[in-house]
């Protein structure tokens, strides 16, 4: 079953649970979906769908950070249970050990095709080439600090 499949059914689910805390953030996940496809009038894929559920639990990162600093514990609760439910969507994470072999089998690689050493100037194109392939599977935080380290040595 496609992914989308997956969170309508789970907003059936929800609904028919009168869950409403759920119900409210598999709405806000489907509006998200729903905005980026009739704004680049394309239907979502699994990849791209993954990449709106990361963005959304980005935010609630960002947010309950800002809600602690603020004293907030009652946003702080809402948004943690929001990224409870999005983090459901999202495939198992790899770990740092995971990341940085994925990272040195990329810079390996693209040395290979560039017939030279990859080098801190070459960021740019490793992280376009890890982001292709570790898209939804890692945090990109940790990912960029994995390429610096690679790189510089």
């Amino acid at each position: 079953m496609a992914l989308k499949d997956q969170i309508t059914e789970d907003m059936k689910t929800a609904m028919r649970a009168k869950d409403s805390a759920r119900l409210g953030t598999i709405r806000l996940l489907q509006a998200a979906m729903k905005q980026k496809e009739v704004d680049e009038r394309i239907t979502l894929d699994d990849a791209a769908v993954i990449a709106i559920v990361d963005k959304l639990v980005k935010q609630r990162k960002d947010s309950i950070e800002a809600f602690q600093k603020a004293a907030r514990q009652d946003l702080v609760d809402q948004e943690q249970a929001e990224l409870l439910v999005l983090q459901a969507y999202l495939p198992a994470r790899l770990s740092a050990d995971e990341v940085a072999a994925e990272v040195k089998t990329i810079v390996t690689e693209l040395g290979a095709e560039l017939g030279r050493v990859v080098g801190p100037g070459d960021m740019g194109k490793v992280m376009g080439a890890v982001k292709q392939k570790l898209a939804g599977k890692a945090d990109m935080g940790q990912v960029s600090a994995a390429v610096k380290a690679a790189l510089a040595g």
